[in-house]
């Protein structure tokens, strides 16, 4: 890269104004070249508007110009007041008069030396977009840059398009070709202004074949933090890069050939914990189910024995799915070992083509259970190379384990489902009894994995195969989508009762059965509904309860007569009611189960408050703790306020690196911990309804009535959101069969569930949305 030592000297000085800063570059630069500029301060124009309209149609060549904001106000070291201002585009030299003052009105109470610059249109624009030398969010050396394939940057400013890359400082994966001259820019800009955070926006056009890039503006960039260094950034993606690449070398116990990493397959982290969980969050959720009690369940239902296998790595802090173990946790125990291995690898590479699938896997890639348009998918087996022979082997390893699982009277379920009645009993005595804290946290954990979450698991299992069976009517066409939508609007659920029970019982009698949830179901510092009551109901007002009944659900003679010969021809197990039945359980307990396990749950973490408090420890710093602190204590006489202290600090210390790390939702190889684009999803939605709302989040319940709600994650604790009368529900992470799809669907409620982080954050911060489910799209009105 250019390092001209003469430049750099004479380009010693702060940021001044746009204008300003343009001009001190203007002609300097070895990789990117600025347009002529004329500019002009306010108190110039109000004293001779003429010479100054006469300076831009004499300096500036063509007839097509943009005015641009240039006010002391933007631009600064502590404030960029970005789009504040006004800049018009594609100006006559007629209509220039008439432009400046307009840009002059939108200083309002300006300074007489606030500038107005002007410059030629470019033409023959290929992209435009902006770059950062660090990543605002956080505060690490990445140079981002978002661009569109357009000529307008506002596009990207606005935040309304345009795709996203990631490249770590000391990068040693190459940025991509296209973008080449805007990251020699970046690096030129970053050096001439001696490692300061800026933010520039760039234009490249083409002229004569060749390619030329822009520099429209640069200012610095306003981080909340003190940016880490680039060493410091290395020397972590060093060696989470490290570990990606010892990960997905064979493994002689496992199936497939690689591995990939993903943070919404199967357990998705992403939604249930976010993307940067505190230590203690992250800490329960591998005891509780993705250490060792996800491959328990999947053993005893009659796939792969997966035991001793954690299912969640995670890189400094940012927790993932181990996506080959995932699908190797998916093949039938008795299926052939080279079949097995064939079919982990084909999984994998259809992942790879279709990475906005990431969320959807069993739906879309993976056959994990028997269903009845399983012939019609395992065509993609066939096109794949697959013989006839290998789909018959695997149709009839998933025949046997369905029908296991949903056999009528010993169906794996019901097991399951009888271990909740133990869970609740037990914890009753558990709370009841003269046990310490410690005693308690820990009992109560071994009873949350052995009571709750094993068959949890199990009956979350039994959930998603009953919507797969669901599914599969639909595909075959014995149900319509409207059939699909009244059987999941007719299911009571937990999570239905709920806003039934808000309308029905009074203050005391509803916190007494639905107190235990929070949004953060495994966050300790998400209030609980009976901690905050005041945060998440209006308790004087009455709930109005809706008259209308869910939509009803009927089966037709045709329709039962069509699933009786569908059910004997795939030599599946239930009649066409104990098939029906099976899948109203199966979504039914699924929840239930989810909300008890979370009750031991939630009592876990007040009990670890309520212990932290005694010895002076606040709830902000146990979140930093980790749950194995609390089993140490438990079997050991440690000091306990020294043990948690030092177990804290290290947590901060470490979520430090977690907070300074962005990757990718889906790591391939370790080059993407380097340098990565950030993909596209395929958000998913939920009815064929739809709306035109407001927008709001669930921080302030005042503005949820008639509202299109955001939230990050699907957590079931974000259920008292169905007490009111909301018009919809957009969130940034959830699977098409996550707890909230479920729920939507229950409730006929128009809903995008999974939109990813780019367009959650864009949809989220529009004022009013159009969504249409049928259509698949969501429209920004204002």
């Amino acid at each position: 890269m250019v390092r001209p030592q003469k430049i750099l000297k004479r380009l010693k000085k702060t940021f001044s104004t746009k204008a300003d800063t343009l001009a001190m570059l203007f002609g300097e630069l070895s990789h990117a070249k600025i347009k002529p500029l004329v500019s002009f301060q306010v108190q110039e124009w109000n004293k001779d508007r003429k010479s100054c309209l006469k300076k831009v149609t004499s300096t500036l060549e063509g007839d097509s110009f943009i005015v641009r904001s240039s006010c002391k106000k933007e631009d600064g070291s502590k404030a960029s007041n970005a789009g504040t201002f006004l800049s018009l585009t594609n100006i006559s030299a007629g209509d220039l008069e008439e432009s400046i003052i307009q840009v002059i009105e939108s200083y309002k109470e300006g300074d007489p030396l606030d500038e107005v610059l002007i410059q030629t249109m470019l033409q023959n624009v290929l992209l435009s977009g902006v770059a950062f030398s660090h990543d605002p969010n956080t505060c690490s050396p990445y140079r981002v840059v978002n661009w569109t394939e357009s000529g307008d940057t506002t596009a990207v400013t606005g935040g309304l398009q345009g795709s996203v890359w990631h490249h770590a400082a000391n990068s040693p994966a190459p940025p991509p070709e296209k973008l080449r001259e805007v990251f020699m820019m970046l690096h030129e800009l970053i050096e001439l202004f001696e490692e300061m955070p800026l933010d520039c926006e760039f234009a490249i056009t083409e002229e004569a074949g060749s390619r030329i890039i822009w520099l429209l503006q640069v200012r610095p960039l306003v981080l909340t933090n003190a940016p880490s260094t680039a060493k410091e950034q290395h020397n972590r993606l060093k060696l989470i890069s490290d570990r990606i690449d010892r990960g997905i070398q064979p493994h002689p116990f496992l199936m497939g050939e690689r591995t990939v990493y993903g943070v919404m397959p199967d357990w998705n982290p992403a939604e249930i914990l976010g993307i940067r969980p505190k230590p203690l969050a992250l800490s329960l959720y591998r005891e509780l189910i993705t250490d060792s009690i996800w491959a328990y369940q999947r053993h005893n239902y009659g796939y792969r024995n997966l035991r001793s296998f954690p299912l969640m790595p995670y890189f400094h802090g940012l927790p993932y799915i181990d996506v080959r173990l995932s699908f190797n946790s998916f093949i039938p125990y008795d299926l052939d070992e080279g079949l097995a291995s064939r079919l982990v690898d084909y999984y994998i590479e259809r992942l790879l083509k279709e990475p906005t699938l990431h969320d959807k896997v069993e739906f879309e890639i993976v056959l994990s259970c028997y269903t009845l348009d399983l012939p019609k998918r395992l065509q993609f087996m066939t096109d794949a190379g697959f013989s006839e022979k290998e789909c018959e082997s695997l149709s009839e390893s998933l025949r046997k384990l369905t029908n296991k699982i949903v056999h009528p009277q010993n169906g794996l379920w019901r097991t399951d489902a009888s271990k909740l009645n133990t869970l609740i009993s037990r914890r009753d005595k558990l709370l009841n009894s003269n046990m310490g804290a410690l005693d308690r946290i820990y009992w109560l954990l071994e009873d949350t994995k052995r009571y709750g979450t094993l068959p949890f698991a199990g009956l979350a299992r039994v959930g998603f195969i009953s919507i797969q069976m669901l599914k599969s009517l639909v595909s075959i066409g014995v149900f319509s989508e409207s059939d699909y939508d009244a059987f999941l609007a007719g299911i009571s659920t937990v999570s239905g009762k709920l806003a039934y029970d808000r309308s029905t019982l009074n203050k005391k009698d509803f916190l007494s059965r639905y107190g235990h949830l929070r949004p953060g179901t495994y966050d300790i510092l998400s209030p609980r509904y009976d901690k905050s009551p005041e945060l998440y109901f209006d308790w004087e007002k009455q709930v109005a309860h809706s008259e209308d009944s869910p939509s009803s659900f009927s089966v037709t003679l045709p329709q039962m007569r069509e699933v009786t010969k569908l059910l004997e021809s795939h030599k599946l197990d239930p009649s066409p009611v104990g098939l029906f039945d099976f899948m109203e359980s199966g979504i039914q307990l699924r929840e239930y189960a989810k909300f008890e396990f979370s009750r031991n749950l939630s009592d876990i973490l007040e009990l670890i408050a309520d212990f932290g408090e005694r010895h002076g420890i606040c709830r902000e710093d146990l979140a930093y703790s980790d749950i194995n602190v609390f089993k140490e204590l438990y079997i050991s006489s440690s000091n306990p306020r020294d043990a948690l202290l030092a177990n804290i600090d290290m947590g901060k210390e470490r979520y430090k690196a977690t907070q300074s790390i962005t990757l990718p939702p889906l790591i391939v190889c370790p080059e993407d911990v380097w340098s990565f684009q950030s993909p596209d999803v395929s958000p998913n939605f939920i009815t064929q309804k739809e709306t035109i709302a407001k927008v709001t989040t669930g921080k302030n319940r005042k503005k949820l009535e008639g509202a299109l709600v955001c939230i990050p994650n699907a957590d079931p604790g974000f259920d008292w959101l169905f007490s009111y009368p909301i018009a919809g529900l957009i969130t940034a992470w959830g699977g098409a069969n996550s707890h909230m799809a479920i729920r939507a669907g229950e409730l006929g409620l128009p809903s995008v569930i999974g939109a990813g982080e780019a367009l959650y954050r864009k949809w989220s911060n529009a004022q009013r949305l159009h969504l249409d489910c049928a259509g698949r799209r969501v429209e920004i009105l204002t």
